[in-house]
């Protein structure tokens, strides 16, 4: 049975925009509202090159990763075509205007997931340290 946590209002989330929601591990999960108030989570990287979507603009079910325009289902998590890939999605519970986060997968989904380095060196040298 999940234990469902209790993350915020669904107001407190824009329409077409979305809230971080900080994890003890493990990268951030992104909850986005559209303008129908359909509310939905993704971890919050892009699988492309690992941009923040809770960044991206939000249109109906989909959100637009705001480093290349990647588009990802809000519902799936699943690149549309012609992009390939896949970001984990998050079940998402709203009770009485409250949006809630199953804890359990807030606790173990996609720890091993490693948020991007930025800039263009991805090992220590001399010139990077």
């Amino acid at each position: 049975m999940s234990e469902w946590k209790p993350i915020c209002r669904v107001d407190d989330i824009p329409v077409l925009g979305s809230r971080r929601v900080n994890r003890q591990q493990g990268m951030a999960v992104a909850v986005f509202r559209n303008d129908q108030d359909q509310v939905f989570a993704l971890l919050d990287r892009c699988p492309h090159k690992g941009g923040p979507l809770s960044q991206g603009i939000v249109f109906g079910t989909n959100v637009a990763c705001p480093l290349h325009n990647w588009t990802i289902g809000l519902d799936t998590g699943c690149a549309r075509a012609p992009d390939e890939g896949s970001t984990p999605r998050f079940a998402v519970k709203v009770e009485d205007g409250v949006v809630h986060l199953d804890g359990q997968e807030l606790s173990t989904l996609a720890l091993d997931i490693q948020p991007p380095v930025a800039g263009p060196c991805t090992r220590k040298t001399a010139s990077c340290a």
